[in-house]
């Protein structure tokens, strides 16, 4: 029987776990509820892909992000491991067929949406589904005291009555002390193993820099530090501008942020990735899930607004354990100005009211309809034709979401469908009459298996190619085949998705606690609070800063931040030299000693602190040395 050694050697060639991963594994091929705090490229997907290759059955793994779960499908089906994902917007027939694949025990690994979750259809067929484990990625979107909650996640903990038996595996790469009791709560967790490995990157420096000149401080650092970088800013325009600079500069970049549509994000990834691109400038949308180990610095051009999306993102450097930098920058100006944002995040019910009525305006949804629906929604558009403030409006939608009135879904492809809505003698005569046509419906037919009997996905790009055609005379004809009732072509779609979790209600009739959203309110502002802290601050090393924030104890200086390097150079304070110089003629109380008997009795002390005591002493008259250059009191 394989055990998980030889599981991982087989599938990723790696011949032995990372800190933690075995552990994490050997709990849940227990049996055991068990919660995985892995940092950002600790490797948390090793820790339910394993078991569940180990064990008959399917893991059902939940994830929010339809890029990351596509991308760990595609991993998975490269090494010969049946896997599939179904999210939000995908066709009904499609969604049908894999969960019947995947009860008949077809698939290793059902990646799925939360959203999905909610389905009466999926909870059908999770009766008799051999399910071997419940894998719940991105654990802390499940606590609204966590930066980036998620309500579909509280119908997580629902389907575990179908598997009363399986273990669930959760996983986080951040989690604050009270975010992780709550997702042992809310996913009714019994005496779940708790697995942390430690915050600290040791070879990671982190830096904080006060800047007025944000672009000539960037081209210093990536003209002095060598190797991949990312650079994140707060908004879309700012990364292509950024981009821009850099390419001026004579150094080669990128940008990428969510409204760019997929195959132009995955062009420039797969650019950056192979290093034929230096610098990614992003938005956050970026870096979910990208393992790039020889990422060398990680700048932030704008500061975010919590330590646990900032710890995320700039753990995506050295992730190959070697030396890496993560900086951020900021002003003055900029500092304040997300204080002021606080307001805008928090709209008041009169203003998330005007944003919904607007928004079923918008979409022309009427009352009692629309439960269950998804439209395509740009919300650039929206707020142009309503002339709303883009913020509130956001602001607004992400409450209503957390309040369980609506889901918004991130970009997602869906390919082009074709459905023949006529017999096959009647397409023979149309073709006897426009000859014209003849050639693509030709390839369609020979190209797409079924296509008579249901709507099959097709791609305008591979039938072009066919053809010796361009893709735009394709779709060109495409269209006027749709329209002449020879079939039907529904084109293909990269917006996000926004759907109605409820029946549409007059906005005076919509429900909001207005006191769970104060609550939210003030969670936001500990965490902006201590955002700020860790930017302001010049005397307490950042590591330990942000460990702490963690809930992790005891953690010594890392000695390469820019606190710790300018504590070096600093004047020793009254107190701590006193501290020194007490230890320091504790040990010379008995006899003269070498300085190198010194400094191994007092490891403890920085050796530049220890010398600089010793040179104080000497000067004030109260040790010396002898002729022999031993230390002594006098």
């Amino acid at each position: 029987m394989a055990n998980p050694s030889d599981i991982l050697k087989k599938y990723w060639g790696y011949t032995q776990f990372r800190p933690l991963q075995e552990d994490i594994i050997q709990s849940v091929s227990n049996g055991k509820d068990t919660l995985a705090l892995l940092p950002t490229g600790g490797g948390k997907s090793i820790c339910f892909q394993v078991p569940a290759l180990l064990r008959e059955g399917v893991c059902i793994v939940v994830t929010p992000l339809i890029a990351l779960m596509k991308d760990q499908v595609a991993n998975l089906q490269k090494r010969n491991i049946p896997a599939v994902a179904i999210y939000a917007g995908m066709y009904y027939q499609d969604v049908e067929r894999l969960l019947e694949e995947a009860r008949r025990g077809k698939y290793k690994f059902l990646y799925v949406s939360p959203e999905r979750l909610q389905s009466k259809r999926f909870l059908e067929y999770c009766d008799g589904m051999p399910v071997n484990l419940l894998a719940i990625d991105e654990a802390h979107c499940i606590s609204q005291w966590g930066y980036d909650f998620r309500p579909a996640y509280l119908e997580i903990a629902a389907i575990r009555s179908y598997f009363p038996d399986v273990p669930l595996l959760a996983l986080t790469a951040s989690a604050t002390p009270r975010v992780q009791q709550d997702i042992c709560e809310k996913l009714l967790m019994k005496q779940p193993a708790i697995f942390t490995k430690s915050f600290a990157r040791h070879n990671l420096s982190y830096s904080v820099i006060e800047e007025d000149n944000k672009p000539e401080k960037l081209k210093h650092i990536l003209q002095r530090v060598q190797g991949s970088a990312i650079v994140y800013c707060r908004n879309r325009k700012r990364t292509r501008e950024v981009a821009d600079m850099l390419e001026q500069a004579g150094i080669a970049a990128t940008y990428y942020h969510a409204g760019l549509t997929g195959e132009e994000r995955a062009v420039r990834q797969e650019l950056w990735l192979n290093s034929r691109i230096r610098v990614m400038a992003c938005t956050n949308a970026f870096g979910m899930g990208i393992d790039k180990p020889d990422v060398r610095v990680v700048i932030h051009y704008d500061a975010t607004d919590g330590l646990e999306a900032y710890y995320q993102e700039a753990g995506r450097g050295g992730r190959d354990e070697k030396k890496a930098y993560a900086v951020l920058m900021y002003q003055q100006q900029e500092l304040k100005e997300m204080v002021k944002m606080m307001e805008l995040q928090f709209p008041e019910v009169g203003e998330i009211r005007e944003v919904y009525q607007c928004l079923v305006n918008y979409l022309q949804v009427p009352v009692g309809s629309a439960e269950g629906i998804y439209y395509d929604f740009d919300i650039n558009d929206f707020v142009r034709k309503f002339e709303l403030n883009i913020t509130i409006t956001y602001s607004a939608l992400k409450i209503l979401e957390q309040e369980g009135i609506l889901q918004l879904s991130e970009s997602v492809f869906m390919p082009s469908r074709v459905e023949f809505v006529i017999s096959k003698q009647t397409l023979y005569d149309f073709t006897d009459m426009q000859p014209a046509y003849d050639s693509l419906l030709q390839t369609l037919l020979r190209t797409y298996e079924g296509i008579f009997d249901t709507p099959v996905p097709v791609y305008e790009k591979q039938v072009a190619r066919l053809m010796r055609k361009p893709e735009s005379q394709v779709i060109e004809w495409l269209q006027q085949l749709h329209q002449r009732r020879i079939l039907k072509y529904s084109q293909r779609k990269e917006e996000p998705q926004l759907c109605f979790t409820q029946e549409r209600v007059s906005a005076q009739h919509l429900r909001i606690d207005t006191a769970r959203i104060k609550g939210r309110m003030q969670v936001y502002k500990e965490r902006l609070d201590a955002m700020l802290d860790y930017i302001r601050n010049k005397d307490v090393c950042r590591t330990q800063m942000l460990v702490q924030y963690f809930g992790e104890k005891n953690t010594t200086a890392c000695g390469t931040c820019d606190v710790c390097i300018e504590k070096k150079k600093r004047p020793l304070e009254g107190k701590e030299a006193e501290a020194i110089a007490v230890q320091l003629m504790a040990q010379l109380q008995a006899e003269p000693m070498e300085w190198t008997e010194v400094r191994n009795r007092l490891l403890s002390v920085k050796e530049e602190a220890l010398l600089e005591v010793m040179q104080f002493l000497i000067a004030e008259g109260r040790a010396g040395r002898d002729a022999m250059g031993r230390v002594h009191l006098l």
